[in-house]
């Protein structure tokens, strides 16, 4: 099978890499000169077999998924189709559909979760489309899930939009866990009593009923930056947080740990907390996030993971 990618960066590039590994051909195609497979989205499209080409978008959501999309449709011939892998907005994925589906190009929504591990560990795969068009991309999907059953870390969630609306939901969990983590060390730190708080979090990674990859990936911050001295306690929030409070409101299901989770990060934006530069680290570890350096006014690149695994 033969793919083009839009979209090289922090995931991107891993994708493109575990694809190949399962010897899937992969054209890719980015800004960036340096990663790059080929000059332009055009080229790209020209290098894939026509009648069945198949284009996975991987750009950030919004304007810049829009237009990449668009450019598509005018590329693209009856019989193609499009995947979108960003983090786009559920109620965006009918709109783009509808464009694509204007010039018989088919189109699928797949929610994406694996942050900067995914090369090796495999992505969480949400995926939402129709039937026809998520089997012919099953190859693809089968490449970058995790081994195992096909079950495992992928779902066809249901039609055009439940692919990112799964994922939305996936990371306002995900705000609720990480914040709870950090509210833990936070207690943890500020009692003149457990004199080990980095082994005691260790120790709650086996066996404990709270034990979790999230919960790995603070001890593993911890062990870099024992009291987050090198972190400013600054957190950004990538927008699905607040999407899925939206839901919550527009649905009448109560989600008070997911809005509290929400809030907490405006707040951190307005004073120094322990708890948050947790939840920073946490962002850094598991998704490459960029954060503030302790005492910078301004946003400072992620530092490269320690390990692909």
């Amino acid at each position: 099978m033969h793919i083009g990618l839009v979209g090289l960066g922090k995931m991107g590039a891993n994708m493109r890499e575990r694809m190949r590994r399962a010897g899937i051909e992969v054209t890719g195609f980015d800004r960036n000169p340096e990663v790059t497979d080929v000059p332009t989205l055009e080229a790209l499209v020209q290098a894939l077999p026509a009648g069945e080409r198949v284009v996975w978008v991987m750009v950030p959501a919004g304007e810049v998924t829009d237009a990449v999309v668009t450019d598509l449709a005018g590329l693209l011939a009856p019989g193609d189709l499009v995947i979108d892998g960003g983090n786009s907005y559920y109620q965006d994925d009918a709109g783009h559909a509808a464009l694509l589906a204007e010039h018989g190009v088919g189109f699928v929504d797949a929610g994406v979760s694996g942050g900067v591990w995914g090369l090796e560990n495999g992505y969480g795969l949400m995926v939402g489309g129709a039937p026809d068009d998520v089997a012919r991309a099953m190859p693809v999907f089968d490449a970058l899930r995790p081994e195992g059953e096909r079950a495992d870390g992928f779902v066809h969630a249901g039609p055009v939009g439940a692919g990112h609306y799964a994922k939305m939901v996936h990371n306002g969990i995900e705000y609720g866990l990480m914040q709870a983590y950090a509210e833990g060390y936070e207690l943890l730190a500020a009692k003149d009593l457990v004199t080990d708080v980095q082994a005691t979090m260790r120790a709650w990674s086996k066996g404990t009923v709270v034990r979790s990859w999230l919960l790995d990936l603070l001890v593993q911050a911890l062990e870099q930056d024992p009291a987050f001295t090198e972190i400013d306690d600054w957190v950004e929030d990538s927008g699905e947080g607040r999407w899925t409070v939206d839901e919550a409101i527009e649905l009448a299901v109560p989600a008070p740990v997911i809005a509290a989770s929400l809030f907490a990060r405006f707040s951190s934006r307005q004073g120094e907390s322990p708890a948050m530069k947790a939840v920073a680290a946490l962002r850094q570890q598991f998704g490459g996030h960029a954060v503030r350096a302790a005492g910078a006014d301004t946003v400072t690149p992620a530092a490269p993971p320690t390990s692909e695994a």
